[in-house]
């Protein structure tokens, strides 16, 4: 579109006698345009189109909430896609990605230095904390380092019979034992690092006798390089972020906490059909299908574990801390979605 300028020119040129080709000539515009601005007693302008409303729009206010009832955690755009596809969004995932975008500035993320390992070779472990204090809640995580296939389990203490009861489960729930465990400084694991020379460490006895029984190798990762177990590091943030946060958010206006029960309860759900079922961004790959790969290569469960620890590793009731009974949350959680 010309400016005022250009458009008295081309009036001008013509009063001159300049022709229509001249015109184009001297002023690199198209004959057609001359002509066109030559009709017009006036400069032509062009009708603003109607702004094309969003397919995200209606679901604005929606996200907007979600987002505030997180907050100060966040929760991944891919959650609130389901979310709003159930509430009737029509729309992609890179608009909601767009429109997220600017409720939350994106951090830098930190480099990442990857290694991979053989089928049946090792699982990575660690303790996630949501809360401490009276209402206490962590997670046990376990994550596989060939197949990136996750275990959770929630407890309400990081003991010691505690931790062996949440190794066993994730052996039957992975159908097999890996040849080694990667820990952090876990004081449930490891009394002193190096206690008898480099890389021979003075571990649990409790807990080593544990592994001893079930043929695996404890290892522990670098001192302040917890990132050496990253797999299981990130499966932790993918956790927090697209499991946790998500669901304490929608108990929260509600007034009431996510106790371990409730989390449990979830969690087996959610790993069933979201997080192993998901295409792994590192392999490229679904977990499950890529732990159908290894479980051959695991080895077989060892006979119950009748050790030393026996005693502390018969899984005791643990003080009810459920809020309501699963059925009423089942329909707070529906009400909350709808």
């Amino acid at each position: 579109m010309l400016n005022d300028e250009e458009y008295m020119q081309v009036k001008i040129l013509f009063k001159q006698g300049k022709s229509i080709r001249e015109i184009s000539r001297i002023l690199k515009i198209s004959r057609n345009t001359v002509r066109r601005y030559l009709k017009a007693e006036q400069k032509p302008s062009y009708k603003m189109r109607d702004k094309k409303i969003s397919k995200l729009a209606p679901f604005h206010e929606y996200l907007q909430d979600r987002v505030k009832a997180a907050k100060p955690d966040w929760i991944p755009a891919t959650v609130l896609f389901r979310e709003i596809k159930e509430l009737g969004y029509e729309g992609g995932l890179r608009i909601l990605n767009t429109y997220l975008s600017m409720l939350k500035p994106q951090a830098k993320p930190d480099p990442i230095i990857r290694f991979e390992t053989q089928p049946g070779q090792q699982m990575q472990v660690d303790w996630v904390v949501f809360r401490r204090g009276g209402s206490s809640l962590s997670a046990f995580v376990a994550t596989l380092g060939f197949s990136r296939a996750s275990f959770v389990e929630f407890v309400t203490n990081e003991r010691l019979e505690t931790l062996l009861i949440c190794h066993s489960k994730a052996f039957e729930y992975f159908g097999g034992i890996p040849e080694e465990i990667l820990y952090d400084n876990m004081k449930t694991v490891v009394i002193e690092r190096n206690a008898y020379a480099r890389h021979q460490h003075r571990f649990q006895p409790g807990f080593l006798d544990y592994a001893r029984h079930h043929g695996f190798i404890p290892k522990l990762c670098r001192p302040y390089r917890a990132k050496t177990k990253g797999k299981v590091e990130r499966f932790n943030r993918y956790l927090r972020e697209s499991f946790f946060n998500p669901l304490a958010s929608r108990l929260k206006p509600l007034g009431l906490l996510v106790d371990v029960e409730l989390a449990n309860y979830e969690v087996k759900r959610w790993l069933r059909d979201i997080a192993n079922q998901r295409v792994h961004a590192t392999t490229g790959e679904i977990p499950t299908i890529r732990l159908d790969e290894e479980k051959p290569w695991l080895q077989a469960l060892p006979p119950v574990y009748l050790g030393t620890t026996v005693n502390a590793c018969v899984p005791h009731k643990e003080t009810s801390s459920l809020q309501h009974p699963l059925s009423i949350y089942d329909g707070l959680l529906k009400e909350a979605n709808a």
